[in-house]
């Protein structure tokens, strides 16, 4: 049997280890953006203020990572560039629209086909064609769609709220990608900070602009059985689930590679379920937990078909293999 060498499994298991943190840390950003939205404030809004907080904790630290050496920040201006617009703004722009039109468990389903997603980006651009297993789980994933929107029943599925969720797996479907590029002296709080400045600064300008709706209230914000102030939960979509979500999620990711990092986040989706279960009362339904345990055993099934055709990429080496950053 071949076994993994120590700095393999180090590398594997502190990878592991940040997945986890990321995703628990991710799946609370929903239920409580949802709660700022209840309570007056704007999507483009909640996620500017999210992703700047954030930006402002972790700035300062990448500068002092950073000592002064800018160069591998100019020589990679395109990469924090398209991870700020596509991975940070993007996405959660699209995510936080898709929770005020639909439950959140079932907007991050639909997000979380991203995985599907990143198997396809790189089929195109590296020529890694899908295998039987591969279409099997596409097949499991859509089946479980079905189930999670509730359609077969007859319930009124929000096609607005769908669209917005398909935009976030492509916001998601890029943070994998763009993050797994293991760029030489660009520490992952760097590419995070930067990324977190280039998305809530877009923001802010659009909505200055009038492109995008900005809205806050200082009303306190009301969730199942409870208020807190306002302050409160946008500390936390800064602080908890952006400054350590970004930075926990970009650091696995260059441990264990795009492919890996993408199944393991789905944790996030079991967080956010629980959050949004305690926060919002949010209870999915039987046919939906069904259709939900078939997303993800579809987007696993997925995994496992990329595993024979590709070596899952585990170590530095492969980040060569990622796909440079769209556009």
């Amino acid at each position: 049997m071949t076994t993994l060498a120590p700095d393999s499994s180090a590398r594997l298991t502190s990878g592991l280890g940040l997945a986890v943190v990321s995703a628990a840390s991710f799946g609370l950003s929903g239920p409580l953006a949802r709660g700022l939205m209840d309570a007056g404030w704007s999507a483009a809004a909640a996620v500017a203020v999210r992703v700047l907080l954030a930006a402002a904790v972790l700035v300062p630290v990448a500068v002092r990572q950073l000592r002064g050496r800018w160069a591998p920040v100019r020589r990679n201006v395109g990469l924090i560039v398209g991870f700020g617009l596509l991975a940070v703004a993007g996405c959660q722009l699209a995510y936080f629209n898709a929770v005020a039109h639909m439950e959140v468990g079932v907007a991050l389903l639909i997000e979380y086909t991203a995985p599907v997603a990143v198997v396809l980006w790189l089929w195109l651009r590296q020529g890694q064609r899908p295998g039987r297993l591969t279409a099997l789980g596409a097949v499991l994933g859509a089946a479980g769609l079905v189930l999670v929107l509730d359609v077969l029943s007859g319930a009124d599925v929000s096609v607005v709220g769908v669209l917005w969720a398909l935009g976030a797996m492509v916001g998601a479907a890029s943070y994998f990608v763009l993050s797994s590029r293991d760029v030489e002296g660009l520490p992952p709080v760097v590419l995070a900070a930067g990324g977190l400045l280039v998305g809530g600064g877009t923001l802010l300008l659009a909505g200055a602009v009038g492109i995008l709706p900005f809205a806050v209230t200082a009303a306190p914000v009301a969730f199942s059985g409870f208020a807190v102030p306002w302050w409160l939960p946008v500390a936390a979509l800064g602080l908890v689930t952006a400054a350590l979500a970004y930075v926990s999620g970009i650091a696995a990711t260059r441990r264990l590679g795009s492919r890996l990092a993408s199944f393991v986040a789905l944790g996030e989706v079991l967080a956010a379920l629980a959050c949004a279960w305690i926060l919002l009362a949010e209870a999915p339904s039987g046919i939906q937990l069904l259709g939900g345990l078939l997303v993800l055993g579809g987007v696993v099934v997925v995994r496992a078909g990329e595993a024979r055709t590709a070596a899952a990429p585990l170590a530095p080496a492969p980040v060569a293999s990622a796909p440079a950053p769209p556009a």
